[in-house]
């Protein structure tokens, strides 16, 4: 883990992908759990990884507090904090980034994303907020506050 000094007045640069075979936030968290698991029985160090095709150019921004947002079902939904970014050469010479990540998913308020392909760069201010305590639609399971959004009552 990066030993980066986090500048509490500069708001953090973050990234948003898209959670490919994942349809529900429950999911993501069981395919996390069974990865840590394996690496685990593996005897690799315990961290979530997240390999991409593209090392981001601004890996400082992003390690200054900055997060990995989930895009699931076409509304981002999940975020979880970066912790290191690796870049790394593969066995067939293709140049991959390890994105190392907080294995503790943290639900947002849904925001509506088209699809793309990659990830893309998302600033403090365009981020959704983190759900909070307490109001009605923090209580809701997950399926339905999908289902409701869907119909536009969310």
């Amino acid at each position: 883990m990066p030993m980066t000094q986090i500048n509490p007045k500069t708001k953090p640069l973050n990234l948003v992908k898209l959670c490919v075979g994942v349809s529900a936030v429950e999911e993501l968290q069981a395919a996390v759990d069974y990865r840590l698991e394996q690496r685990q029985l593996n005897g690799k160090p315990i961290e979530q990884i997240h390999t991409t095709r593209m090392t981001p150019k601004r890996a400082d921004e992003l390690l200054q507090g900055g997060s990995l947002y989930w895009v699931i079902k076409g509304r981002i939904q999940i975020r979880q904090v970066l912790l290191d970014i690796r870049p790394f050469v593969d066995g067939e010479g293709i140049k991959r980034c390890d994105l190392v990540l907080e294995p503790r998913l943290i639900e947002t308020e849904f925001q509506p994303r088209r699809a793309f392909q990659g990830w893309r760069y998302l600033k403090a201010e365009d981020c959704p907020p983190d759900m909070g305590k307490g109001s009605a639609k923090d209580t809701l399971p997950n399926f339905l506050k999908s289902e409701l959004s869907e119909l536009g009552l969310l």
